[in-house]
C-alpha cells in the first residue's frame, strides 16, 4: 500500500500517530500543504500512484480524484472541514472521504477566545509599541457585558458559548440544528437567522461550514447592518467573509476589529488588503495546532485509513454511497 500524507502538523509534531502509521506497514509519500490542485495530481499520479490520501486543506478536486483512479481507494481528512475536497465527485466515483470531528473543538474554543481579549484590548498592536520602545497606552473594552454572537452552535461553538458565559457574556447563537437542552443549560438565547445575529452582536465568532449559499457571508452590506465597532472573529473557513471589505470596515473605524485563523487563500498571498491594518490579527490556521489536538486528529485520520484498508469497521465516513 502506498500513502500520501501531506498535512504538515502531522507531520511536525510528535505523538503516537507517527507509531500507528509505521506500524501499518505502508509505503508513505510524504510532501508539504496544503498543496494546491496541480501539485496533487503530480503527487497522487507518480510512481504508480497511492492508495490513500491523508490531507489537510490540500485541494482535491474532482481532477485529482480521477487521476488517482484506479488504484485510489480512500481519503482520509486530517480535520473536520472538507471544503478543500470534491466530496459529491468522491461519493459519485465511490471513495470514502473519512473524518475526524469531535477532536479539536477545545482548542479552537481557546483560540477563538484569546483572539477576542486580544482585539478588546488592542493587544497586538499595544505589544509592538512596547517592543519599538514606546509607552503609548490605547484604552480597550471589557467583554463582560458585551452580547456574543456565534453563528454555528456545534461542538466548537458550544465550547466557545460556555466560555464567554462565564466571561458573564449574554450569547445569541443560530444553527439550523437546534440543541435545546444545551442552550437551556446555558442560558442561549436561540436567533431566528443568522442575519439577527449578526446585527445584535458585539462579538461576532463564525463556526460555520463554508457553502455556496454562505460564502462571503460578511461583507460590506452586512457590516452596515452590525453594531459600531463590532468585533468579528472568524475560526471557520476564510471563505465566510469578504477579505477587501472586512480590511476597509477596519480601517474605517466600522469595526472594532477582526481576528481570523483562517484565509480564503492560504497560505497568505501577498500583498493582502490584510497587511498593515492594526485591528486585523491573522494567525496561520493554528488554531487546532496544539499537541494534544494535533495527536487527537493525527491518531483518528490513522486509524480511519488504517482500519477502512484492513476491513475494520472502526472509522468515521463523511458520505454516503
Amino acid at each position: 500500500m502506498r500513502i500520501a500524507l501531506t498535512t504538515t502538523s502531522y507531520q511536525d509534531t510528535p505523538g503516537a500517530h507517527h507509531d500507528v502509521l509505521t506500524q501499518s506497514g505502508y509505503e508513505i509519500i510524504r510532501a508539504r500543504g496544503p498543496l494546491p490542485e496541480s501539485e496533487m495530481h503530480k503527487l497522487v499520479t507518480e510512481g504508480g500512484g497511492v492508495d490513500g490520501i491523508i490531507n489537510g486543506d490540500d485541494a482535491i478536486t474532482a481532477r485529482v480524484i480521477d487521476a488517482a483512479l484506479p488504484r485510489l481507494k480512500v481519503i482520509s481528512k486530517y480535520g473536520i472541514g472538507l471544503d478543500s475536497i470534491d466530496v459529491a465527485a468522491a461519493t459519485d466515483r465511490k471513495i470514502p472521504v473519512l473524518f475526524t470531528p469531535g477532536v479539536n473543538h477545545t482548542t479552537v474554543a481557546e483560540h477563538t477566545i484569546g483572539l477576542m481579549i486580544m482585539l478588546a484590548k488592542h493587544m497586538y498592536v499595544e505589544i509592538q509599541h512596547v517592543k519599538n520602545g514606546e509607552w503609548k497606552r490605547i484604552t480597550g473594552s471589557e467583554l463582560a457585558g458585551k452580547t456574543l454572537g456565534i453563528l454555528g452552535l456545534g461542538r466548537i461553538g458550544k465550547e466557545v458559548a460556555k466560555r464567554c458565559k462565564a466571561f458573564d457574556m449574554s450569547v445569541i447563537a443560530y444553527d439550523v440544528y437546534w440543541d435545546d437542552a444545551f442552550a437551556d443549560a446555558h442560558g442561549i438565547e436561540r436567533a431566528a437567522s443568522a442575519d439577527e445575529v449578526a446585527k445584535q452582536a458585539d462579538v461576532l465568532s463564525l463556526h460555520m461550514n463554508l457553502t455556496n449559499e454562505n460564502r462571503q457571508f460578511i461583507n460590506e452590506a452586512r457590516i452596515a447592518e452590525m453594531k459600531d465597532h463590532a468585533i468579528i472573529i472568524n475560526c471557520s473557513r476564510g471563505g465566510l467573509i469578504n477579505e477587501a471589505d472586512v480590511a476597509q470596515a477596519c480601517l474605517a473605524g466600522e469595526l472594532g476589529g477582526y481576528g481570523g485563523d483562517v484565509l480564503e487563500d492560504e497560505p497568505m498571498q501577498t500583498p493582502h488588503p490584510f497587511q498593515g491594518v492594526d485591528n486585523v490579527i491573522i494567525t496561520p490556521h493554528i488554531a487546532s495546532r496544539t499537541f494534544e489536538s494535533v495527536e487527537r486528529q493525527a491518531l483518528r485520520a490513522t486509524h480511519n485509513l488504517v482500519n477502512y484498508l484492513e476491513g475494520r469497521e472502526d472509522f468515521i465516513q463523511a458520505n454516503e454511497f
